[in-house]
Order: C-alpha cells, then sequence, then structure tokens
C-alpha cells in the first residue's frame, strides 16, 4: 500500500513541486551548484518519488539549526 501511494503520480508531482521549491531558493541565495543539484533530483524525483523524500531529508539535516535560529529571531525580546 505504501508503495502504491510513494509511486502515486499526485505523490510524485508533488515531490518534485517541493523539490524545485529548494532549487529556487538555492538559486535565490546565490548557491548555483546546490541549485543544479536539486534540478537533477527534480528530474529523478518524476520517476522515483523517494529521491526526493530523501533529498528532504537529508537538507533538513544539513541545515539542522538554520531553521531554529530563525524561529529565535522572531520571537519578541
Amino acid at each position: 500500500m505504501l508503495k502504491k501511494l510513494i509511486g502515486s503520480s499526485a505523490t510524485r508531482s508533488l515531490a518534485v513541486v517541493s523539490v524545485l521549491k529548494e532549487a529556487k531558493r538555492s538559486l535565490d541565495r546565490g548557491k548555483h551548484l546546490r541549485m543544479l543539484v536539486f534540478l537533477g533530483i527534480a528530474v529523478l524525483a518524476w520517476k522515483w518519488a523517494v529521491i526526493a523524500l530523501v533529498a528532504q531529508g537529508l537538507l533538513s539535516l544539513i541545515r539542522g539549526g538554520d531553521s531554529n535560529s530563525r524561529n529565535a529571531d522572531s520571537s519578541p525580546v
């Protein structure tokens, strides 16, 4: 059942859109190599959605404390 869900066209489309969003974010931040990697992942994600899921997981691990520091900046003093 999980294989059917991950392999559905809706899941693949969502995975590709998510990876393309990360590619745009990388481009906006001036990280061109990272953007190219994400574009490659987006192409592969259409065939294998698991690749996009793994890439998103690795990205969150790499970013690690970045999200926590952003939340701390937005809180009132």
